[in-house]
């Protein structure tokens, strides 16, 4: 029976961690539909207009970063744009590593050690997810066949 529980625990960590890395790219839009939701029930909107708002935020968020990464044409630019997406990522990778670690480690020094390692490895797959769904756009993948 133990062994079942070993098993699943494993599965579940697993899971946890897919979707940790799945859902990374969406760190930025979540917390502008949060906060636009929070600031519309908070001047009256009701739980059904801040949820609405709140989508809608998040919304505009996601396709103006995936807009802004199909149309810009500085690296530079597209950096700083992809950085903005990846940043919160960063912050959510750690503080979700540093979740898990506290139950598993008692030195506080590993477990920010170790929170910093999922907190990068978080910020390169959010990094690599902006730059792949910018990529297969298409208006980024429009290639001109004269």
């Amino acid at each position: 029976m133990i062994f079942i529980g070993i098993l699943l625990s494993i599965a579940a960590i697993g899971f946890l961690c897919w979707l940790l890395f799945t859902l990374a790219v969406f760190a930025l839009p979540f917390f502008a539909g949060v906060t636009a939701g929070t600031w519309a029930y908070g001047t009256g909107a009701g739980w059904l207009g801040a949820i609405l708002v709140g989508f809608v935020a998040a919304g505009l968020t996601f396709g103006l970063g995936q807009l802004l990464l199909a149309t810009v044409r500085p690296t530079w630019a597209r950096l700083f744009i992809a950085a903005a997406f990846v940043a919160p990522a960063v912050v959510a990778g750690f503080h979700a590593t540093l979740g898990i670690v506290k139950h598993t480690m008692p030195s506080e020094a590993w477990q920010t050690a170790f929170s910093i390692i999922g907190a990068i490895a978080v910020g390169i797959v959010a990094f690599a997810r902006i730059t792949g769904m910018a990529a297969s756009s298409p208006v980024a993948g429009h290639v001109s066949h004269t």
